[in-house]
């Protein structure tokens, strides 16, 4: 085994390292400082957290193809709110109303179409005016969020069909909908990532694009198809959470963007490109969620929790940093 397949695996693993070193230490320090008498690692508890993670986690996936070809989308959490808008306002439509159960397929297409159409914008305006990605999303993030507002007013969306609560509130072999849909979002994302020529080249650009150029690869198209499969799933997210909530307010979604990207930092994706694991993303997601539940576990306000998530993240990128030196001097900390 070479020195960098050596380097891949450790870099892989370590953010499993990590989740069992939290079920250990919340485990342990449940038993002292819990402010419930439930206990952390509790299957039930651990089933619960895998379908709390399914929302950011489908966006997460996505972002880290976004990142590997060394791009960024700021826009995810926006475009989740408008399409969870579109899901359920769709379905009060009166032809939507007169076909009953029937429309709740094509509200969800309404939902992931919506998903789509503004996953392209951002992919053609990187495409044709050569913008940094950061700066089209950013302004896409407000002009987005700008059209949730302008949708709905400030007032929430709301329809809650009972169907649609038991399709996502169904279990199969013990796992919630909403965790199938991560799992095989994951199971999907990664074939294409590992078993396509699409993967192979999403890593080329991002490692260096020039050099992507003048092998032939289509750039600009290759960016809008990865910005379209990123807005399809904040949309699917939207579809998948909504669908049992069943109201959306205009201010939803907000920070998912940061949440998505520290997911992504966190398992190992580099922000600069080339590099990037859609497994190690899902460890991320969960190693966030542990944490988050964890901390409240032990009796940790929000403030806390995203203190120490926020000093993780920094930690992760400052390690990212020294282990990506382009030179061969010694790791310094």
């Amino acid at each position: 085994m070479t020195s960098d397949k050596r380097k891949d695996l450790v870099k892989q693993g370590a953010i499993w390292g990590f989740i069992a070193l939290e079920l250990a230490f919340f485990s342990i320090a449940g038993q002292y400082l819990s402010v419930t008498d439930a206990a952390f690692m509790d299957f039930d508890n651990m089933l619960l957290l895998l379908k709390q993670s399914a929302p950011i986690g489908i966006i997460a996936l996505g972002m880290t193809i976004i990142m590997i070809n060394g791009n960024i989308d700021l826009s995810v959490g926006a475009t989740f709110a408008l399409s969870a808008i579109v899901l359920l306002d769709s379905m009060t439509w009166p032809f939507m109303q007169a076909m009953g159960d029937g429309a709740i397929p094509l509200a969800w297409g309404f939902a992931l179409l919506t998903g789509v159409v503004l996953g392209a914008v951002n992919g053609l305006i990187v495409w044709k005016t050569g913008v940094d990605a950061f700066i089209v999303t950013l302004g896409a993030m407000l002009g987005f969020r700008g059209l949730v507002f302008m949708y709905n007013g400030e007032q929430p969306t709301s329809h809650l069909n009972w169907t649609l609560v038991d399709f996502a509130e169904a279990q199969f072999l013990g796992l919630h909908t909403a965790t199938w849909f991560l799992l095989g979002s994951a199971l999907l994302l990664w074939l294409l990532m590992t078993r396509t020529v699409h993967g192979r080249n999403a890593y080329a650009i991002g490692n260096n694009r020039e050099a992507a150029v003048n092998a032939g690869i289509r750039v600009g198209p290759h960016f809008m198809w990865n910005f379209m499969l990123m807005g399809f799933l904040a949309a699917l997210s939207a579809v998948v959470f909504y669908s049992e909530s069943g109201s959306v307010n205009p201010n939803d979604g907000m920070l998912y963007e940061l949440w998505a990207i520290t997911a992504v930092v966190l398992g190992g994706t580099k922000l600069s490109g080339g590099y990037g694991s859609i497994i190690s993303t899902l460890g991320g997601v969960i190693a966030i969620q542990l944490l988050r539940k964890g901390l409240g576990h032990i009796g940790a306000d929000t403030e806390t929790v995203n203190l120490v998530i926020g000093l993780i993240l920094i930690a992760v990128l400052f390690l990212d940093r020294q282990l990506n030196r382009k030179g061969k001097e010694e790791l310094k900390i």
